[in-house]
């Protein structure tokens, strides 16, 4: 244990980076669990992924414009696709978006096998390396994180399968990148999974509080025990979001 590992220079941008995340991240996973679509994060997020290592096995700049429009122009086809398969065989949504998920994942190995850095560049790209995000790599994902918000919040009711997929995808891209697949898709359930059986008026806030609060013990405890962030921060969503689960239940039993 060594507390003098609480540095706020590494653990700020760190934190601001996951609140970034639970931004988008927090009504989305209602809306996700609202429709019955839990998987479609994962799947999201690790086409994403194929398409940064794609760009990275053509030799393009780590971080780049090109890369990130490859990360981009992949969740917005898999968005697509995934559009086009809620339309046509909507009772076995979740087990397509399974199968895109494994697909994209062994395509993603496929790509890394000749790759002398491969496993760690899909470790990075799963457990994520939130301790090494930078001030300037949170600008730009700011700046979408507020406009994907505002047409969220905006247009919600007017959105059709086609905008709320494409806006998702966005935000899983912006995500994936920064904090990896296991944060992205924790973020996205555990906070909602917490909150689904509290009044509705205060779900939203209960959700970005949880995630907050995991996220402050989760960088914490993984810098104090020297433990991978994102898998501490991980289990810490799980624990949080337990507590507050017991919590509310008993709230109503009391009551």
């Amino acid at each position: 244990m060594n507390l003098d590992t609480l540095n706020l220079n590494i653990l700020g941008p760190a934190f601001l980076a996951g609140l970034l995340v639970l931004a988008t991240h927090v009504p989305l996973g209602q809306q996700v669990l609202k429709r019955g679509i839990v998987f479609i994060d994962l799947a999201v997020a690790q086409i994403a992924a194929l398409g940064v290592i794609a760009a990275d096995a053509m030799g393009w700049e780590p971080q780049g414009i090109k890369v990130q429009i490859a990360a981009v122009s992949a969740a917005l086809l898999g968005a697509l696709l995934l559009t086009w398969t809620e339309k046509k065989w909507p009772e076995v949504q979740e087990a397509l978006i399974g199968v895109f998920f494994v697909l994209a994942a062994s395509a993603g190995i496929l790509l890394l096998a000749n790759n002398p850095h491969g496993g760690e560049h899909l470790k990075d790209l799963l457990a994520g390396q939130i301790l090494w995000v930078s001030m300037s790599q949170l600008l730009p994902v700011s700046i979408l994180s507020v406009l994907i918000l505002a047409v969220w919040f905006g247009l919600k009711d007017k959105m059709g399968r086609a905008g709320f997929y494409g806006l998702f995808a966005l935000a899983v891209t912006a995500s994936v990148q920064m904090v990896g697949i296991y944060l992205v898709f924790s973020s996205l359930i555990i906070p909602a999974l917490a909150v689904r059986n509290w009044p509705e008026s205060r779900k939203m806030i209960g959700a970005y509080l949880i995630g907050s609060a995991a996220y402050i013990f989760g960088l914490a405890l993984s810098a104090i025990f020297d433990l991978p962030s994102g898998a501490v921060i991980v289990w810490c969503l799980a624990a949080v979001g337990v507590l507050a689960n017991v919590f509310i239940v008993k709230s109503k039993v009391s009551v």
